[in-house]
């Protein structure tokens, strides 16, 4: 396993298992599998309905809970210091853990400067070992590091070869702020699994076109979260530690950047519509 060492001397692992959209009946095997085949950093939010799930996981894995790199992210509907303070108590019963290793503001909606208030609090507390954000862009993640007392360790957004975050790349680094990747493999839109320039790079290697996109994304200082419900794929997309892209092979997929959003953009008014009012309906 590779690691980042975050800003506040953390060690991270460069590569974890996501548990977006897996059902919680499932999700307790999937991530007792992942840790069996070597994932230590298993990345749930509360919003995904699982947390308790993946604390049986924890649980039962039979792997010292040091050695686990534990992420959650506070949803929107508890916003706000009163909200997200009681928020982060109930992720840790649910994860069955005395801390957190990272906690994250899901989404740069609501009373979010309140919640940071309440991760900071926790953090000085020892209940979490670092704190930061997700879908945070540039201009909401530079006011946020100028005025608080605690740096984000950590910012999860939408990064995939289609959709690189060069710009805001530059300035996480800038910040110091770890860039951490949401979808790697875009979900398999733009006939990702198929790509030419990603096949045509993993047969040098004997690799597939998801380990090359995730070698290349680790090679680019970026955490990567890959998620599946199937061992085998899990026990793949682990498997990129035994080959190093070569920089000509970084420029061709680094040509593959469209420089937009595959999902959604918070500067999209709909789209900001959509997600605040989400917010207001689906509690966690």
């Amino acid at each position: 396993m590779e690691y980042v060492v975050l800003n506040n001397g953390v060690k991270m692992p460069k590569l974890g298992y996501g548990v977006y959209q897996v059902k919680n009946e499932e999700c307790e095997r999937c991530v007792l599998d992942a840790i069996s085949v070597g994932y230590r950093l298993i990345d749930t939010a509360q919003s995904y309905g699982n947390e308790d799930a993946v604390g049986n996981a924890i649980a039962n894995c039979g792997v010292s809970r040091q050695d686990l790199f534990i992420t959650t992210k506070v949803w929107i509907s508890n916003a706000g210091y009163e909200n997200a303070k009681a928020s982060i108590d109930r992720s840790l019963q649910k994860l069955r853990t005395d801390y957190i290793d990272l906690l994250l503001i899901h989404q740069p909606f609501g009373d979010y400067y309140g919640t940071y208030r309440a991760m900071e609090e926790a953090y000085k507390d020892g209940k979490l070992r670092a704190i930061g954000v997700s879908n945070f862009y540039p201009d909401r993640l530079i006011d946020l590091c100028q005025f608080v007392e605690v740096t984000p360790a950590v910012n999860q957004v939408e990064t995939h070869v289609f959709q690189q975050q060069k710009v805001p790349h530059e300035y996480m680094e800038k910040y110091g702020v770890q860039h951490e990747s949401w979808g790697p493999f875009a979900e398999g839109r733009r006939d990702f699994f198929t790509n030419a320039v990603l096949a045509d790079i993993g047969a040098k290697y004997g690799k597939s076109t998801a380990q090359v996109a995730l070698r290349f994304l680790m090679q680019s200082n970026v955490v990567v979260i890959p998620k599946s419900t199937h061992k085998e794929r899990m026990e793949q997309n682990i498997d990129v530690f035994d080959f190093t892209l070569t920089e000509e092979d970084m420029d061709a997929i680094r040509g593959l950047d469209e420089g937009e959003s595959l999902f959604f953009s918070h500067y999209d008014p709909a789209t900001v519509e959509m997600l605040t009012n989400m917010g207001k309906t689906r509690k966690a």
